[in-house]
């Protein structure tokens, strides 16, 4: 999946190490020397301490959230400062976009993609950060993936990240990150689950047929209300995409995966854990964020 374009990548693959920022806290994972698998640290942040969205400033706790960072990593102690940095889907607008075609040169492709998204966000696409992958290309097509975010809201993660004394390189949306840990050649309707959003998305391989990101209101009733509609408007996109009934939606977010299952309540559409939690002990230690997005980008490490 992609990263933003001004970003660093260590040669031969992603960082070691991988944070996510939300507003309940930052989660970090790192490989140690000599093992395959991640281990994982929690900090959390207190209410307002981190607002995401596209529209005005995300971290209204500079202090703070630099501090959860810090702790994480002291916890987990990486070889290296470089580290994915993983971002709420609300900081970030992600679009699939179809063209007749584009050109090969990333130089020559980012301006029609600027001009493009202009009238497609609600801020500066000149001065915003993107970044694309090529999905399919055709002969007379090109279907595109492209993210975008306002600049100044990353120069905020990012300066917290370098405040703690790390370095971020790959950046990518929660959701992205979630799905980039997916091996499968098989169609897979997945959602994610933010505190202020639900993303849906429909992967084929290494194509991507749908990503589409809800706010969700506050209120309890009409917040089921929008994640029973957005589940259903997905999968029935795919019944109509793939042309076949969705039997598995891989689920990642902030509530349990059985609660969610009971609110989708959908007997015909088994609910599954993106990434099962099997395995590492007291999970509470956690916190409330699902370790999908990390593990994705970790498994590209």
């Amino acid at each position: 999946m992609p990263s933003n374009e001004n970003s660093k990548n260590k040669p031969g693959g992603r960082p070691l190490s991988a944070i996510e920022l939300a507003p309940e806290g930052a989660l970090a994972a790192t490989i140690p020397h000599g093992s395959d698998s991640p281990t994982y640290a929690f900090a959390p942040l207190a209410a307002g301490a981190l607002v995401p969205g596209v529209a005005e400033a995300n971290i209204r706790s500079q202090d703070a959230v630099v501090e959860a960072i810090r702790k994480v990593f002291d916890e987990l102690a990486p070889k290296s400062r470089a580290v994915t940095l993983v971002l709420p889907d609300t900081a970030v607008r992600v679009f699939v976009l179809d063209f007749d075609t584009l050109p090969q040169k990333a130089a020559e492709a980012i301006p029609v993609l600027r001009f493009r998204m202009r009238k497609m966000v609600p801020f500066d696409v000149e001065h915003a950060a993107l970044s694309y992958q090529v999905l399919v290309q055709g002969e007379s097509a090109v279907k595109v993936l492209a993210t975008i975010m306002p600049g100044p809201v990353l120069a905020e993660y990012e300066a917290a990240v370098r405040s703690a004394g790390y370095e971020p390189g790959v950046v990518l949306p929660s959701s992205l990150a979630s799905l980039s840990g997916l091996d499968s050649l098989e169609p897979i309707l997945a959602a994610n689950l933010s505190g202020q959003a639900l993303t849906t998305s429909i992967t084929s391989g290494q194509d991507l047929h749908l990503f589409r990101t809800v706010d969700l209101p506050e209120d309890p009733e009409a917040r089921a209300g929008e994640i029973q509609r957005s589940i259903a408007v997905a999968a029935a996109y795919y019944e109509d995409k793939l042309v076949a009934r969705a039997r598995r939606l891989h689920y990642a977010g902030i509530q349990k995966t059985d609660d969610f299952a009971r609110l989708v309540g959908d007997p015909e559409l088994a609910v599954v854990d993106m990434v099962p939690t099997t395995g590492l002990g007291a999970t509470t230690a956690l916190g409330s964020l699902s370790i999908a997005a990390i593990s994705g980008v970790l498994a590209g490490a």
